[in-house]
């Protein structure tokens, strides 16, 4: 007989502005699906899933809330509400700068993740856009680095979301990002940079390594000020963290990158007033549904 916790506190999947993760269960010996849980995040403690399950955080993939006596089944789709005790606030703001019936287009803030991962839940442009349009079938349709700023699109409704990814996925998107960097007198502009970028150490930093490339930016030059320079960027691949990647190996490492192309941020402590100056700056497009040309520009602007 199946076993649901039910109780004053108990909450829907549809009723929660987080984004829930799923888990399939995989296959084992388990009697409950507290057991298999804690046997497959030995990080959270069984204490904690107690919590999570008596708040109705743990969910089968009917939205019915799992007690600590509900019994394992191999391939049951759980659903799970992360929640970070004493999360950082992010105090920057974002703009919705378009929606409608397919698409809502947001000005993210420098700082702000797009997705709940790591150490943010309720500190995301997809948590607090859920929460402020009331929408939960919200999705980003491509992401951008946490400390980058700029033009992030969503698809509001699964039943169009696939032609939209399409745009992403098949290179018919334009991108064009800008940034403020060192200047690079000894180059001839524009200029293409094309390597090989794999991952690195630690885990989350990229480096270029010989071997066929699989990674291409194109670079323009917009603005001169002396010792900086202002910069256009096209990114004809989105390998992660690839812009920042290659200034740096050009010798233009973009202004207050803690990551390239030394490591000086290893603890993940942002100083908010020395933003990344990275900022995606437009996105073009022929619809795909109705065939218009479409074109989304920031609001926000780099700092000198």
């Amino acid at each position: 007989m199946r076993s649901f916790f039910t109780g004053p506190h108990v909450m829907s999947s549809s009723s929660l502005n987080v984004r829930p993760s799923y888990l399939h269960l995989p296959a084992g010996s388990w009697a409950t699906v507290l057991d298999c849980l804690c046997a497959r995040f030995p990080q959270i403690s069984r204490e904690t899933w107690l919590q999570r399950m008596a708040r109705g955080l743990v969910l089968d993939d009917q939205d019915r809330p799992l007690g600590p006596e509900a019994p394992y089944r191999e391939a049951l789709r759980v659903q799970y509400f992360r929640e970070i005790e004493n999360e950082r606030k992010i105090p920057f703001q974002a703009c919705v700068l378009h929606l409608d019936k397919h698409l809502l287009v947001a000005d993210k803030p420098h700082f702000l993740p797009v997705m709940p991962a790591g150490d943010y839940a309720e500190e995301t442009l997809l948590t607090r856009l859920v929460r402020e349009t009331g929408n939960p079938h919200l999705a980003p349709l491509h992401r951008i680095d946490r400390h980058t700023a700029g033009l992030v699109l969503f698809s509001t409704e699964p039943a169009s979301r696939g032609a939209y990814q399409a745009l992403f996925r098949e290179k018919r998107i334009d991108k064009r990002y800008q940034a403020i960097a060192p200047a690079l007198p000894q180059h001839q502009f524009p200029l293409r940079r094309h390597s090989r970028l794999e991952k690195g150490e630690p885990f989350f930093r990229m480096c270029e390594v010989e071997g066929e490339p699989n990674s291409e930016t194109l670079l323009e030059v917009l603005e001169r000020r002396g010792e900086l320079w202002r910069y256009r960027l096209f990114p004809v691949t989105g390998k992660q963290h690839q812009l920042r990647v290659h200034m740096a190996a050009l010798g233009a490492p973009i202004v207050n990158d803690t990551f390239y192309p030394e490591l000086i941020d290893e603890k993940g402590v942002d100083d908010f007033t020395r933003p990344l100056q990275l900022l995606a700056h437009s996105l073009t497009f022929a619809d795909p549904l109705s065939g218009e040309m479409r074109g989304f520009e920031s609001r926000l602007e780099l700092s000198w």
